[in-house]
């Protein structure tokens, strides 16, 4: 019970708050997103993860943004995290297309002899760029007094319709081993710490920085089942983002080297949705499938139809063949 307390304190904390850049549903599900301090913080040698969410499609031209990472610890060196991040996004009208590449390290560091208490903290280089396509738009001035004319001039000036920059970001993450399938994690991250420019127009328009928080606990229900209660608040300028919510997870076998279990959760997006998600595990595998109910003031026009996110990964580990010391036997026996 004092560990359910202790998760619930992290979940008050996070509503203090009441978010601009591209957001998940299943945030969970794409650690390296969410936190640089989540790099290489995985039972395994390599993980790659990928996700796809396609939303609005009931309301205009669908909202798509894919997103794949890859991470790992250094064979020799297995308390460094190093990974990758790439992702896609296209949005609106005028595809506002933006592509984003982040390179990631993390540092494990044991706040206990016996690793009970760890946290990790990271880092995170980016480079971002970003485009409009001008010609995509319709302007009252190609109205020619009958229909809409394609053909005429918009009569706008446009100083560019595409722009490149840096950005930096870090985190830290802590995890708690509270015991067998017990676990407790939390993490702070800030990212656009720079305050990258991204401005169309020739004035500059810094990016908001960014605050990703979140915790989440495995607790066991009993022989099989588990609960995963876990919350999220991204806080961005003037905008707030609270996700919370939890996953039940039921392992349907776990000996002999064969692994399969199944999830299914129930999630609350403050004053924007409400959505459901399944997932399973098989062997090194993970997919995970949720769809989102939207209620906002945008129900008129998406009809509470929201989006439909996937998520895949795989985590590779590698054959260690077991170390045979060969010893010289005395020249007496």
């Amino acid at each position: 019970m004092k560990h359910f307390c202790a998760f619930l304190a992290v979940l008050l904390l996070a509503f203090i708050g009441q978010a601009q850049d591209i957001h998940w549903s299943q945030f969970n599900d794409n650690p390296v997103f969410q936190n640089p301090g989540n790099t290489g913080n995985f039972n395994g040698d390599v993980r790659f993860v990928g996700n796809f969410r396609d939303q609005w499609r009931a309301v205009s031209v669908p909202y798509q943004t894919l997103s794949l990472s890859a991470d790992g610890k250094l064979y020799n060196y297995r308390a460094l995290g190093v990974g990758g991040l790439f992702f896609h996004d296209v949005t609106g009208d005028g595809r506002l297309r933006t592509i984003e590449l982040q390179a990631n390290v993390s540092y494990l560091l044991k706040l206990s002899r016996d690793s009970t208490h760890t946290i990790r903290p990271g880092i995170n280089i980016g480079m971002n760029h970003r485009q409009v396509n001008w010609d995509a738009f319709k302007f009252g001035n190609q109205y020619n007094g009958q229909y809409y004319d394609g053909g005429l001039s918009n009569n706008e000036l446009y100083t560019n319709d595409k722009r490149t920059n840096f950005s930096a970001g870090a985190g830290i993450t802590y995890q708690y081993l509270i015991g067998k399938r017990k676990t407790l994690e939390a993490g702070v991250a800030l990212f656009n710490i720079n305050r990258p420019d991204q401005g169309f127009f020739g004035q500059k328009i810094p990016r908001d920085m960014r605050t990703n928080i979140s915790a989440r606990l495995y607790y066991p229900l009993g022989f099989d089942w588990d609960i995963i209660p876990s919350v999220q608040v991204s806080l961005q300028g003037k905008y707030r983002e609270i996700i919370f919510g939890s996953s039940v997870k039921y392992t349907l076998i776990n000996r002999l080297s064969k692994y399969r279990a199944v999830y299914a959760g129930v999630w609350y997006r403050t004053i924007d949705a409400a959505y459901l998600t399944v997932g399973m595990d098989y062997q090194q595998w993970f997919v995970g499938l949720s769809y989102d109910m939207n209620f906002s003031t945008l129900t008129k026009a998406s009809r509470a139809r929201g989006g439909f996110e996937i998520a895949v990964r795989y985590i590779l580990v590698r054959f260690k063949p077991k170390k045979i010391v060969h010893r010289i036997c005395p020249d007496y026996i």
